[in-house]
């Protein structure tokens, strides 16, 4: 089949989460299995430094704006200088703040995928977050041939809601200007659109997927989620194993696997030279790779810090977000010197070497779609903490590979660090859960041919392609 996968960002080339790991993996395990899937991404300076120079495949004169659509290799890249070439990220600037033209760049890219999407006689337009969802809006009013539309929500909370006049600067169809369509609370959602019109919906965890259709987590669509539930599917994320390997991972301090978990220990101490940690192999650490927002429960480690210092535990935690998060983190650097250790940034080798080195791995997000680095973590021998949401509880088995907690509070959180440390102290039962995890299956050929057996069944309901 043929698949176009439009998405706001893909690794390498931009990446600002598991989104863009996502738009780089999963493509590439479709192809393995013989489907012709190509990524249209914006033309950020990055995009265009990281591709080939591509051919000029279609022009986008009756948008009204200097855009084209290069070809190269398994890439469509939209270029629009005035819209994309900016210093900063795919939605903020370098100051942190929004663009405040976010609605026009990604409802160009929408209408972009939705024009190619039939020019390029694809049989399946799959979108992912709310930048692509007006793609479905735009591709159900089109005219002639068109190709199924599918919408992968990875995060619920990110919805794209502007300014209700967008709706008509943007050329949404009337039709769909109302509330069953992009109509929400007086604005204009993106997302709303995609799933009011995709002919299915995914997202990335079967936990999420129900979870989403609930007035918790459904953050004002669980009415529509549930309108729509025959269409929604919820198919778990899957990681890159080659580059997460401990056997062979060149950014660790020492290789090991399953049977020689002793090696685990030099990264350990690694791990605690470059952190200025106490050197001290006979008290456990305790891991975080993570965006530091509400979301990913920052504040419940802050919380535990006292609980978990006097444990005794070392924690060594790498990640940006919030500014108030940050500086509460950081906080805890200064009442627990040697012992906690907050680096504010991203930086990939450190992010490696944290799954190789700690004991455990914390995260205590209060909603996961599905979370990557649960997987990594049980990869690496390093069991995960976690809240028993979305994703965390489809991957983590309580007590087999990792420990689960049920309230999302700092007490819990403690709760399940006293329980992982009994065991860590008991190490032949450790051992059996270390290696547990390491047997365990993430890779993208399971999730890959989920995707592909939804694709068949979609194109199945569409005419036949005239040659």
């Amino acid at each position: 089949m043929r698949v176009l996968f439009v998405t706001p960002e893909c690794a390498p080339l931009t990446k600002t989460g598991g989104l863009g790991d996502v738009s780089a993996a999963l493509p590439a395990a479709l192809r393995a299995l013989g489907h012709d899937v190509r990524v249209l991404l914006p033309g950020y300076r990055e995009v265009l430094e990281g591709t080939a120079p591509g051919r000029s495949l279609a022009g986008l004169a009756r948008m009204g704006h200097d855009a084209r659509i290069l070809e190269s290799g398994a890439f469509f890249v939209l270029d629009c200088p005035r819209l994309y070439r900016r210093e900063g990220g795919p939605y903020q600037d370098a100051a942190g703040e929004d663009w405040p033209d976010n609605a026009l760049r990604f409802g160009l890219l929408s209408k972009a995928a939705a024009l190619l999407a039939t020019s390029w006689r694809a049989d399946i337009l799959h979108c992912n977050d709310w930048p692509t969802a007006l793609a479905p809006v735009f591709l159900h009013f089109a005219a002639g041939e068109k190709p199924a539309s599918m919408m992968t929500v990875h995060n619920l909370a990110f919805q794209g809601n502007f300014d209700w006049d967008w709706a008509e600067r943007l050329g949404v169809p009337a039709e769909a200007r109302r509330m069953e369509g992009v109509e929400f609370h007086g604005r204009m959602s993106f997302l709303k659109g995609g799933l009011a019109y995709a002919d299915a919906i995914t997202t990335v965890s079967p936990t999420y997927a129900r979870e989403i259709q609930a007035a918790e987590l459904g953050f004002g669509m669980d009415g529509l989620l549930r309108h729509r539930a025959g269409a929604l599917t919820g198919i778990l994320n899957g990681i890159d194993t080659d580059d997460w390997d401990p056997a062979r991972d060149g950014r660790i301090a020492a290789n090991y696997d399953s049977s020689s978990l002793e090696k685990k220990s030099l990264n350990k101490a690694a791990l605690q030279r470059r952190l200025k940690l106490e050197p001290r192999a006979d008290v456990p650490l305790l891991g975080v790779v993570s965006r530091l927002t509400h979301q990913k429960g920052v504040d419940l480690i802050a919380a535990a810090a006292d609980e978990l210092a006097a444990a005794p535990a070392q924690l060594a935690v790498l990640g940006a977000g919030a500014r108030d998060q940050e500086q509460m983190l950081f906080a805890l650097t200064s009442r627990f010197p040697g012992r906690i250790a907050v680096k504010i940034g991203f930086d990939e080798d450190l992010a490696h070497l944290i799954e190789a080195g700690a004991d455990l791995f914390l995260m205590p997000s209060r909603f996961e779609p599905c979370g990557l680095n649960q997987m990594y973590s049980q990869r690496y021998g390093t069991p995960p903490v976690a809240h028993a949401t979305g994703g965390l509880s489809d991957t983590i088995a309580d007590g087999e590979t990792g420990f689960l907690f049920e309230r999302a509070d700092s007490a819990a959180l403690a709760a399940a660090v006293r329980r992982a440390l009994a065991l860590w102290r008991e190490q032949p039962r450790w051992r059996a859960l270390q290696r547990a995890g390491m047997a365990r299956d993430f890779g993208w050929s399971a999730p890959a041919h989920r995707y592909a057996e939804l694709y068949a069944r979609l194109a199945m309901d569409r005419p036949a392609r005239i040659p």
